[in-house]
């Protein structure tokens, strides 16, 4: 049985009598509860709340927060842009600080978000600079793929630029992955919602997964969550959960509009929502505090499209042009089966710059090259065999029609509403000639 870190949540009124000239002096930017941390293991993946009354209940760390460290090493970009920081020459070791130091650091953050402290933060941000450490330094590196992205998106529809760490704790900065619940991509849309905001999900594509559409995508749902709750905690919450389950949490909270204290009636994951949020904003600005080397990263090589209009799988190009399948996965990674459906409509292909005049110049090579994935575009229907044993034994719902004399396949035909073409068909008959006596299938 796993260990759990178990905290007690003491009501928000004894708390503020207690320790209001404590919160006045040192602890302006902390919530209203008091929370410790009577088990301090972090090597699980929840936390369990225990409250006055003596009910538990679990909070989850953010799903990205469980990821292995080799399913992002493993990535295209990160072996071929990433690697180690050798000349980093801090010890690997985690300092720890007194609260004071975590309250005043986030304080200084120059955000317009709320960004307060309490111990479910704390348990955050210990996982971050403690279990997650390596993946910290790798998220690191990889910021600086995709954060120019981020900062673009929310900046055009003037959102605050602290949201691009949002990824964080949704992909880890995975642009491929796929939750438990579905959810896809950098920014972990769901397929309804990223719908409603302009990506395209189908077999073929899943635009969840272009960083660039998917983070414009991101700054409308986030800018229109705001104009329902203006309170950015909320709009956090509701980004993970839904803005349903937020107003659920908020009716049953007596109309209360703050994160903190809806916070009980929130479920298990977002409940460690927008602490696990906090404490992102936190180690992506304190990481060198904490002894944690970002790997180092080279600038891709600079990419250009190439619009199709026909449909062109990845094999093709590969094998024609000799480019490596794991770039084109990299560079298109929202052509989930590896094709371009440009005979749909005209599609982009992301290829390196220095790569578009070959493709160019063997676009043709490469549309006939047969790389064994080609559909059929017409197939002829075989006309069933009839035997000797189907006319005995029939069919359900069959029927017969024994013929008389001077019967014809016309007159049998118009009396059975069909076609002479059918009842040969069904009967294998070749020519006119009919006996009488003779069982003509007639359906």
């Amino acid at each position: 049985m796993r260990n759990k870190k178990y905290i007690h949540v003491n009501d928000k009124r004894a708390v503020q009598s207690l320790f209001m000239a404590l919160c006045l002096l040192l602890l302006p930017a902390m919530v209203h509860a008091q929370i410790t941390v009577v088990d301090d293991n972090t090597t699980d993946d929840e936390i369990e709340v225990v409250d006055e009354m003596g009910n538990e209940e679990e909070i989850e760390f953010p799903e990205a927060m469980t990821y292995e460290l080799d399913s992002l090493m493993n990535q295209y970009m990160t072996k071929t842009y990433l690697t180690a920081d050798n000349d980093c020459r801090m010890k690997d070791e985690n300092p720890t600080f007194g609260r004071e130091v975590y309250i005043d650091r986030l304080q200084r953050m120059p955000t317009i978000m709320e960004m307060p402290y309490n111990e479910v933060v704390q348990s955050c941000i210990d996982r971050y600079t403690g279990r997650l450490r390596r993946t910290v330094s790798y998220m690191l590196g990889a910021s600086n793929f995709y954060m120019p992205f981020f900062e673009e998106a929310l900046e055009t529809y003037q959102m605050p630029l602290e949201l691009k760490y949002l990824p964080i704790i949704e992909s880890a900065l995975n642009p491929t992955a796929t939750s438990r619940a579905g959810a896809g991509g950098l920014w972990q849309f769901m397929i309804t919602t990223g719908k409603m905001y302009g990506l395209e999900v189908n077999s073929l594509i899943d635009e969840r997964r272009n960083p660039v559409k998917a983070s414009y995508a991101a700054a409308r749902y986030l800018r229109d969550l705001y104009k329902i709750f203006g309170d950015w905690n909320l709009v956090i919450a509701a980004y993970n959960c839904g803005p349903e389950n937020i107003n659920k949490a908020i009716r049953r909270a007596g109309g209360e509009k703050d994160y903190w204290k809806i916070y009980p009636y929130l479920p298990r994951e977002t409940r460690g929502y927008v602490p696990a949020f906090i404490a992102a904003n936190y180690v992506m600005n304190y990481y060198c505090e904490h002894n944690i080397c970002p790997m180092s990263s080279q600038l891709p090589a600079k990419t250009d499209t190439v619009m199709v209009d026909r449909n062109v799988a990845f094999a093709q190009i590969a094998e024609v042009c000799g480019f490596d399948m794991q770039m084109l996965r990299a560079l298109n990674p929202e052509y989930r089966r590896d094709i371009v459906p440009g005979a749909t409509k005209p599609s982009p292909i992301r290829l390196p710059m220095n790569d578009v005049p070959r493709f160019i110049d063997m676009q043709d090579s490469v549309y006939a090259f047969d790389a064994g994935m080609q559909k059929r575009l017409e197939v002829a229907v075989e006309e069933p065999v009839v035997t000797k044993a189907s006319r005995r034994g029939g069919a359900r719902g069959s029927k017969y029609h024994t013929v008389r004399r001077g019967d014809t396949l016309g007159s049998i035909a118009k009396r059975n509403k069909t076609t002479v073409a059918k009842l040969k068909r069904l009967n294998g008959i070749r020519g006119n000639n009919i006996r009488a006596g003779q069982k003509v299938r007639v359906r």
